[in-house]
């Protein structure tokens, strides 16, 4: 591309999404990013820009006082472990879909049930579901098990984990299964010609096709996960144990209870922090691959 045309480009189109984007994403941004340097409370907050700087003091209290270094740990590993349960399940299925069958849609639709129901209505199901006197640890007392206490106990982590990865596997089997739809018939035909079968095409063949959606769904996966509040909110409500204290709770509670808005703040910028590098990561990769392509 010239000089020339790179001038003609009608760059003030630009305007509106860049006011867009600065308006939504980079003034709340700024905003919390301020917060995050003063000692704002309940006391200051009628005249929060008169609160005192502190600068990292907020900062400096999180990570030796305040438990924000295990609700980093507690977050991170969640959401590793709901990506490492949900992508051999939502794969699977993904590939039991594609072929024809009768009733193929319902079961489509079915599948995609955990995914789109409300995250308020998941968590309020599976707490009524694990409640002491519940259907389940009836089952396990019928059984002659032992019926641990599933939402305050040893075994709240991986109630989490289980809760979160029930409602997040459709979503990698509906990428998957829509990158799976975009192989074209020469692709399938010529695996066929060349010997490819069975386990082979699978491996060789399909499973490179569809990879960049895969890790797309893995990563937005990830992020949803980090960031997930309503589902372990409503699922253990507050005071939550501290098995499952993430990122989005500990915020909350030091906002809403504490009522130390700046420390709150602190935790937000370090939640943003966790979730901007896998997102680069994933970015880093996508413009290599491409890079490569070309």
């Amino acid at each position: 591309m010239t000089s020339m045309e790179r001038r003609d480009r009608p760059l003030w189109m630009l305007i509106p999404g860049a006011i867009l984007l600065a308006v939504v994403i980079l003034a709340p941004l700024a905003l919390v990013s301020y917060m995050s340097l003063t000692d704002l409370d309940q006391y200051t907050l009628r005249h929060w820009t008169l609160a005192p700087f502190i600068g990292l003091g907020n900062y400096v209290e999180a990570l030796l006082q305040a438990p924000l270094l295990s609700s980093i740990w507690i977050s991170v590993s969640t959401a590793a472990l709901v990506c490492v349960i949900s992508l051999p399940i939502g794969v699977t299925a993904a590939l039991a879909m594609q072929n024809r069958f009768p009733a193929r849609g319902l079961v489509r639709s079915l599948f995609l049930i955990p995914y789109v129901l409300p995250a308020f209505a998941v968590g309020a199901m599976w707490r009524t579901i694990l409640k002491p006197d519940a259907i389940v640890n009836g089952v396990l007392g019928q059984l002659g098990l032992p019926a641990p206490l599933w939402l305050n106990g040893p075994a709240s982590y991986w109630v989490l984990v289980a809760v979160e990865a029930w409602s997040a596997w459709p979503f990698v089997y509906l990428l998957t299964l829509a990158a799976l739809q975009s192989i074209t018939k020469d692709v399938h035909e010529a695996a066929a010609i060349d010997g490819a079968l069975g386990w082979a095409k699978l491996t060789r063949v399909i499973l490179p096709q569809i990879a960049g959606s895969v890790a797309l769904s893995m990563v937005i996966s990830f992020l949803h996960s980090v960031n997930n509040f309503s589902v372990p909110y409503v699922l253990f409500s507050l005071p939550a144990p501290a098995s499952v204290q993430v990122l989005p709770l500990l915020t909350y509670a030091q906002s809403f209870q504490s009522f130390r808005f700046g420390l709150s703040a602190a935790t937000a910028v370090a939640s943003l922090i966790i979730v901007a590098i896998p997102l680069l990561v994933y970015l880093r990769a996508l413009r290599l691959d491409v890079g490569e392509r070309r």
